[in-house]
């Protein structure tokens, strides 16, 4: 579909709603912002946004509309969220690999977690742009070698020269590039056939299949196949249900740098008659902050606040009742549901004592949010052999925590976000394989955090399932 250009200059035209609340997508330029790397060449910023302004939406409008209206049965609790992938994308695997095991072992949890709850799972991927990584410190020491931080691949490279860390912008437009490409991969998955539940055995890779969760996955799907083999004896066939042979996938990442999704903000496409078409980011259906971005005078708070996406804000243990209820304010005045998004990141054994709070002020404020459980960032800790790891069972501690807290409230504990690929990777300790500090060193390929592997990600897959099912009961 053709479509005019669209001027984000900060002088840029707005139309009567934007100018009612000062919002147009450059914005965010008159507030501070942090976390924005330093580009030597401003001109060549300015040239690689202008390309990138020219270029289609990522994603449309549409999809955007729909995914609120699903997380709007989360949050009702009619429905489940699962938002999962890797800590950060690299452009060096872009062979579809990774993005095809992070989708089948997604595939996998989503069922199991439907079959135990019996209420639809909403899919959302960490992929497809997740390419900027906060940093603590804006610069790195090694050997007495001091050099800007790694930041992404869409900024600068892992490597430690001074060629591969100076920020780059000729890399927005791979991160562009390389995000188009798993995207075109991830939509020929979800509606080709690869996701038709008749094709469920398909979905596990060698190494889960030989774990102990693997074997409880293979005689769950062999019951599911039984039922899809009734069903078909009276007529409901993939041919004539589109619900059986395709999924609903939708992408989000951390909208870390603005310049990036600053020129990839777009109108709606399609809006009522004589109605004046939101704003809405393109790169992704879903956005969120991290803890180091959720300043309310922040640009990046000022960005995401005009995009008519939905928002995802983490929160950490320092957080208070004041502080999500500014932010519930700043970014969902109009308390629309499937609009905000919570995820808490408090680790396990802080998160019984540090959520409560939150959740009553805003279950007494009666904002429509999703409840998120990260059980990820609070949780990493460093091996004996220097290396960054997380454990299984505080993993698992956090989200028993997490729904202990909303039962104990009476709210929707709505969902999970994971750092997780379906590879066979040594990243997190313990679970079924019994992963040891030992074993880190032997496939650790994580560009930055460790993640869940696919035999570790549908067992938490498989204990969240209980949980469900126990509050279904």
């Amino acid at each position: 579909m053709l479509r005019e250009s669209v001027d984000l200059s900060a002088n840029a035209p707005v139309n009567t709603a934007d100018a009612a609340s000062a919002w147009h997508p450059a914005s965010w330029h008159s507030h501070p912002a942090r976390q924005l790397p330093a580009y030597a060449d401003a001109a060549a910023l300015q040239s690689a946004c202008a390309q990138l302004r020219q270029f289609p939406p990522l994603i449309f409008g549409g999809e955007v509309l729909a995914l609120r209206r699903q997380l709007a049965e989360v949050a009702a609790g009619r429905a489940f969220l699962l938002q999962g992938g890797d800590c950060a994308e690299s452009f060096d695997a872009l062979d579809g690999d990774a993005a095809r095991e992070t989708f089948k072992v997604m595939l996998q949890m989503a069922l199991v977690l439907t079959y135990a709850a019996a209420r639809p799972v909403v899919k959302l991927g960490r992929i497809a742009g997740q390419y900027a990584k906060p940093r603590s410190a804006d610069t790195e020491t090694q050997g007495g070698v001091t050099l800007p931080s790694y930041r992404g691949d869409i900024v600068n490279g892992a490597g430690f020269t001074p060629a591969e860390r100076a920020p780059d912008p000729q890399r927005l437009l791979r991160a562009y590039s390389a995000s188009a490409a798993t995207l075109n991969l991830l939509r020929a998955l979800a509606h080709g056939g690869f996701a038709d539940l008749h094709q469920l055995h398909r979905w596990t890779t060698d190494f889960v299949r030989a774990s102990p969760q693997g074997k409880r996955y293979e005689e769950l799907a062999g019951r599911i196949s039984q039922a899809l083999d009734f069903m078909a004896a009276c007529g409901f066939t993939s041919d004539a249900m589109a619900q059986l042979r395709e999924v609903d996938f939708y992408t989000s990442h951390e909208a870390l740098h603005l310049h990036y999704e600053e020129a990839l903000t777009r109108r709606m496409e399609a809006v009522p008659a004589g109605a004046a078409a939101p704003w809405y980011g393109a790169s992704a259906h879903m956005l969120w902050l991290g803890e180091r971005t959720r300043q309310l005078d922040g640009a990046h708070i000022e960005y995401l606040r005009g995009i008519a996406n939905p928002v995802g804000v983490k929160i950490g243990p320092n957080a208070t009742p004041t502080d999500v209820l500014a932010l519930a304010q700043a970014l969902d005045p109009a308390r629309e549901p499937g609009r905000l998004v919570l995820i808490t990141r408090m680790g396990a054994g802080q998160l019984a004592q540090k959520l409560p709070p939150l959740v009553a002020a805003v279950r007494d404020a009666g904002l429509p949010v999703v409840w998120a459980c990260d059980p990820m960032h609070g949780n990493t800790v460093t091996s004996g052999q220097g290396i960054k790891t997380r454990d299984f069972n505080n993993i698992v501690q956090e989200v028993r925590e997490f729904f202990a807290v909303h039962a104990a409230a009476g709210t929707v504990a709505g969902g999970l976000h994971i750092e997780l690929t379906g590879q066979d990777v040594t990243e997190c300790r313990g679970g079924g394989q019994n992963l040891t500090d030992e074993r880190l060193a032997e496939r650790y390929t994580s560009a930055c955090d460790p993640r869940l592997n696919g035999s570790q990600s549908l067992e938490l897959a498989f204990l969240v399932a209980e949980l469900l099912n126990a509050q279904r009961r």
